[in-house]
């Protein structure tokens, strides 16, 4: 009960609202030594205990969407059910763990020991990680590496091996610790020490070497990708702070007012992008609506030409063997200016959130679309890459940058922004609509996730959200965001950003998005078959 107390609290506070990054270096550290010294039953319920209190609190920015409209009861529920979900992945890492550490006393020999430290416990972890990202639809949320990408040299192995390389070598420090709290604890229980005084000294500084070289290698990718010429290209950002797709919006603010004087300041820059968050086209209509066309190009000639891309509704048909069919979608069209009008190329949001944007088993039992919280059931759509005119300087000609969008809740999924990056993507831009958990904590955890995509990919990242957080994000995972007076992100409120992001000419794929989550899979297959093979009898 200490150790998954105290696992909890220190896990808790190494994420926003607290932010300590420095406790994610111990804090799985007493669940560690539970699996070490417990049987598998028990340090799964253990590991179950402190995860579940941990993700409780960390998610306690769910109730907010009560405030718009959301029933308290549901959301409640739903608020302590993704806990519970959440804290069964702890639970089966936990118990795998025990498992693999009751096959290593039992064989008894250093090697294997070495083995368990340095190999399978982080894969494992890593794995499971895996696991909760992708199945059934996957909550990508807060891995461990998450925490660490609030210290952007810390984050470089995620170049190699993606958030779940950075997360096992979180997994590797603690496990050092885990390692001497355990020699501690044998030392008060006056047991006898069968390891040498080597093998001691290599279960430490193996792991630490481990790390040491993932971040030596990761630190020498990204320099060598980060050497090539950049294109510079002006974005204005725009913080709208409009309420959420539940509340009835002030028909008070004249639209072309409200965006209009946020742009005011923009203007005078001659942005080549202007970029708005998911949703903020809805006020003029569907993305290809002609209010939404003539709103695109009202503002082209406000900011001298430069190109909007902003999210909403994308309607279109297709021929089913039933007839027409007409099918929404969450999108983000990029509205390119010509002599008279506009240009609209269109990304479909790929990743749909269960029991947000649509009902699972909908497109097949057709009365469920009706409880949809959107008020339709949408359609997913496809990795995409959109073509960016930018303005040519006094000695150079004009040229084309490919962005790729992405939307909302897509930014916390590994696969989309690598799949972006390997279309070709020479920057990621994330557009996303928080205000459904305003005057909360989620702003600001959800703007930690997308630093991890900007190192995967070696791409920046442009990130505008409604009510926040906007900003930009360096291929190395420095970030610089629309801040308040206080020098902190600012949310809740509205604001325009304007910043020269350096977009890579040629970009250079990582060993992450060429190879992917491949090695991960065979590792994680590997370290379960050496949990669950059958061990050897003892000759008669």
């Amino acid at each position: 009960m200490i150790a998954a107390a105290l696992s909890a609290l220190l896990l808790w506070s190494a994420y926003p609202p607290m932010g300590e990054t420095c406790a994610i270096v111990f804090a799985l550290a007493p669940l560690l030594a539970v699996s070490r010294l417990c049987a598998p039953k028990k340090a799964g319920w253990t590991w179950f205990g402190g995860g579940f209190p941990f993700w409780f609190a960390t998610l306690a920015w769910m109730p907010a969407v009560s405030k718009n409209n959301g029933p308290l009861p549901l959301v409640v529920l739903g608020w302590a059910g993704l806990a519970a979900v959440c804290a069964g992945y702890f639970a089966l890492f936990g118990w795998l763990s025990a498992r693999m550490w009751a096959r290593v006393r039992a064989l008894d020999r250093p090697w294997a020991k070495l083995l368990a430290l340095a190999v399978f416990e982080p894969v494992l972890w890593a794995g499971v990680e895996w696991l909760r990202g992708w199945l059934f639809t996957g909550f990508a949320w807060n891995f461990l590496g998450t925490a660490v990408g609030a210290v952007p040299r810390l984050a470089s192995p995620a170049c190699l091996g993606g958030v779940y390389l950075v997360s096992a070598c979180v997994v590797l420090l603690n496990g050092v610790f885990a390692t001497l709290a355990c020699r501690i604890a044998a030392q008060m229980r006056r047991e006898e020490e069968t390891a040498s005084r080597w093998a001691k000294m290599l279960e430490t500084a193996l792991p630490l070497a481990l790390i040491l070289a993932c971040f030596t290698a990761g630190g020498a990718v990204q320099a060598r990708a980060t050497t090539g010429r950049g294109v510079p290209v002006r974005v204005a950002l725009v913080q709208r702070n409009a309420p959420c797709i539940f509340s009835k919006r002030d028909r008070r603010q004249d639209p072309y007012e409200t965006f209009g004087a946020l742009l005011n300041a923009a203007a005078a820059t001659r942005p080549d992008l202007v970029v708005w968050a998911e949703s903020a086209m809805a006020e003029f209509g569907s993305l290809g609506s002609d209010g939404a066309h003539h709103a695109a190009l009202f503002f082209a000639r406000q900011t001298g030409g430069a190109s909007l891309l902003a999210g909403g509704d994308w309607c279109y048909d297709v021929e089913t063997p039933r007839g027409a069919e007409r099918r929404v979608q969450n999108g983000a069209g990029l509205y390119v200016p010509t002599a008279t009008n506009v240009e609209l190329q269109v990304y479909g949001k790929q990743h749909l959130v269960p029991f947000g944007e649509y009902i699972p088993f909908d497109k097949w039992i057709t009365p469920l679309q009706k409880l949809s919280p959107v008020g339709v059931s949408l359609w997913p759509g496809e990795a995409k890459v959109l073509d960016l005119p930018v303005r040519a300087g006094a000695q150079e000609p004009s040229r084309t940058v490919k962005v790729a969008p992405l939307i909302c809740f897509e930014d916390t999924d590994p696969v989309l922004a690598r799949r972006a990056a390997r279309l070709g993507a020479q920057a990621i831009v994330l557009i996303t609509n928080d205000s459904w958990f305003s005057h909360s904590q989620e702003t600001v955890q959800h703007a930690w996730q997308a630093v991890l995509r900007a190192v995967e990919t070696g791409l920046p990242v442009i990130r505008t959200g409604n009510s926040g957080v906007t900003g930009v994000i360096s291929p190395t995972g420095r970030t610089r965001w629309l801040e308040d007076g206080d020098g902190k992100p600012l949310v809740d409120a509205a604001g325009t950003m304007v910043e020269t992001v350096a977009v890579p000419e040629t970009p250079v794929l990582t060993p992450y998005s060429r190879v992917g989550d491949l090695p991960l899979a065979l590792l994680f297959a590997l370290a379960l078959l050496a949990v669950f093979l059958p061990r050897r009898r003892a000759a008669a």
